[in-house]
């Protein structure tokens, strides 16, 4: 089997992360290694708190704490939400780690060596009111491409264009909002990108052709516009910094590494804290130098395509180094909140915190992948959530689990009853599930999510409709054996789903794959034989009837969520 690099783009270390967030790189990012695991393919996930640059200088600021223990806080704070919903990291590191420092550093030598980097003067945002330089994110004005009034110095959150802070009109201080800046004179370090341009094309024109057309053309748009030199050093007091060895002078002056410089190694970073925890065991350099036997899969929303597929790629290039780029860069558009776009910074939309502590993270996980932003921009309402949750879940999955085994108990008892032979019915459902189970599979390989919910869903459904074909209510009536050969069948569905369906759902798998007293359940997928035969529970297996898998949202609920959370009923 193969092995599999798996990451997800870094979460910022200012706050817990709204849905959009999940749905658009950490969610999707475990379903996908979950499937692979369960396929026998040799995974690693790995992902960190992007901890660098002014979002973590001003988040400390503001809750009064110095920089490293807010970081050390928020880290622990985002982790436990992660935990809640599920998301089974190999290993969940942080950019401020001694590991990613060392490669950063390394990486900028070799860079340096090879001819792509270069100091230059600039011409730089000053405040005189806060005493300082004011990098990127320091920076707040509007967008000169579209006018969006709450722009950002490094990247503007409406358009997603990359910009600098002296492109921004009317800028303010992001500290004090003072207006009154002046632009002085500074030294950085420039990453040589225009010189890395052909390289970067070919690589792209050779790797670029099989990744999701939002991705891909992204990245071209970038190199048609052409790439720029860019600054890759900062004057903050938190990053990685700048190697006194190599640029004695900028090292003194406190210079850092720009967080998108270093963000990006981290995925290495990450690994090498992964490996050191047991070095005996994990060999981080493996899965990232000369890994020719790796295939590399990153997740992401659309506005950080552009650093993944040019810059970052560009970086590992300049380095003249084999270290392992993307195969296949997955990603995705917007999940909006009422038509309206989620947003930290402006605490807009439902944050994971939140969701957890209002309904199990299953109902979140299986909404979320149901409705992924793959080919446009999604829309959360609490009326579409509500209807996907009691449809999909309530009463196609959760009701056909309990009426198969509550029933079963009060006709037949704790043991799965044996009945009949398997006929015509049985066999023409067998046939059907390995249909069905190859289009789930097929759609999973191909990292079609929502286009894998529905496949799931129609397997779900199939059990119902068989349910409704045999009236087991009515067999019982007459034929007791052939009452029991319909629960038998339905009891061997229950622990197919609980298996395939661990990837979205995986606490509410493991409580159904729980309800059966198995001897040496070991099986981590079905095959379609399996799937056809439906005989993984035998007659005379204990069985137990678990509590309500998914409780149906009531319009009270509905009323409820919208109050706290806003949004106006459909």
């Amino acid at each position: 089997m193969a092995r599999h690099l798996i990451t997800s783009a870094l979460p910022y270390i200012n706050g817990i992360k709204h849905l959009g967030n999940m749905v658009g790189s950490m969610l999707p990012a475990d379903v996908y290694s979950r499937y692979l695991r369960q396929r026998g393919h040799d995974v690693l996930y790995i992902c960190a708190t992007d901890e660098h640059g002014t979002p973590a200088e001003l988040a400390a600021k503001e809750q009064g704490l110095p920089v490293a223990e807010f970081c050390g806080q928020a880290h622990d704070a985002q982790k436990a939400v992660y935990d809640g919903f599920g998301l089974a990291f190999d290993h969940f590191g942080r950019s401020s780690s001694a590991q990613n420092a060392e490669l950063t550093q390394h990486f900028a030598r070799k860079l340096n060596e090879n001819g792509f980097i270069e100091e230059r003067a600039i011409r730089q945002v000053y405040s005189p009111a806060d005493g300082r330089f004011l990098p990127d994110r320091y920076v707040e004005g509007t967008c000169p491409h579209c006018g969006y009034d709450k722009a950002r110095g490094d990247q503007c959150e409406n358009c997603t264009r990359v910009l600098d802070p002296t492109d921004l009109i009317n800028p303010r201080s992001a500290i004090s909002g003072s207006t009154d800046l002046e632009v002085r004179e500074t030294k950085h370090l420039f990453l040589l990108q225009s010189k890395l341009q052909v390289e970067v094309e070919e690589w792209i024109a050779r790797t670029a052709g099989e990744w999701p057309q939002l991705a891909s053309s992204i990245a071209r748009k970038w190199l048609t516009e052409g790439l720029h030199d860019r600054a890759i050093t900062r004057d903050l007091d938190w990053g990685v910094p700048v190697p006194a060895d190599t640029w004695p002078e900028l090292a003194a002056e406190g210079k850092v590494f720009y967080v998108w410089f270093d963000a990006p190694i981290e995925y290495i970073g990450s690994t090498k804290e992964w490996s050191d925890q047991n070095p005996a065991d994990r060999d981080w350099k493996s899965w990232w130098y000369e890994a020719d036997d790796v295939r590399y899969t990153q997740f992401m929303a659309k506005d950080n395509v552009p650093f993944h597929s040019v810059m970052f790629p560009a970086t590992e290039m300049g380095v003249r180094e084999p270290w392992k780029k993307v195969d296949y860069l997955k990603s995705f558009n917007w999940l909006t909140y009422y038509g309206g776009k989620f947003s930290t910074s402006q605490k807009r939309g439902i944050f994971t915190d939140a969701a957890l502590e209002i309904l199990p993270a299953d109902y979140w996980r299986y909404f979320l992948i149901a409705n992924a932003p793959e080919s446009d921009d999604s829309s959360f309402t609490w009326e579409h959530f509500a209807a996907t949750v009691n449809k999909d879940l309530a009463d196609t999955l959760g009701n056909f689990v309990n009426r198969v085994l509550s029933f079963s108990r009060k006709r037949f008892g704790d043991d799965v009853p044996a009945g009949k032979e398997a006929g015509e019915a049985e066999a023409k459902l067998g046939t059907e599930i390995a249909a069905l189970l190859a289009e789930y599979e097929a759609q999973m390989e191909a990292l079609q999510f929502r286009k894998a919910a529905s496949a799931l869903r129609a397997l779900w459904s199939a059990g119902n409709s068989y349910l409704e074909e045999k009236a087991p209510w009515l067999e019982i009536k007459t034929d007791p054996e052939a009452a029991a050969l319909t629960l038998r069948t339905a009891m061997n569905l229950i622990h197919l789903y609980a298996v395939v369906s661990e990837p979205f759902i995986p606490a509410s798998s493991k409580a159904m794959r729980g309800a059966f007293a198995l001897a040496d359940d070991t099986a981590t997928w079905v095959t379609a034989e399996q799937a056809a035969a439906l005989d993984a529970v035998p007659a005379g297996t204990a069985f137990t009837v678990p509590p309500v898998l998914f409780a149906k949202i009531t319009e009270e609920d509905l009323e409820s969520y919208r109050e706290r959370f806003g949004g106006a009923p459909e």
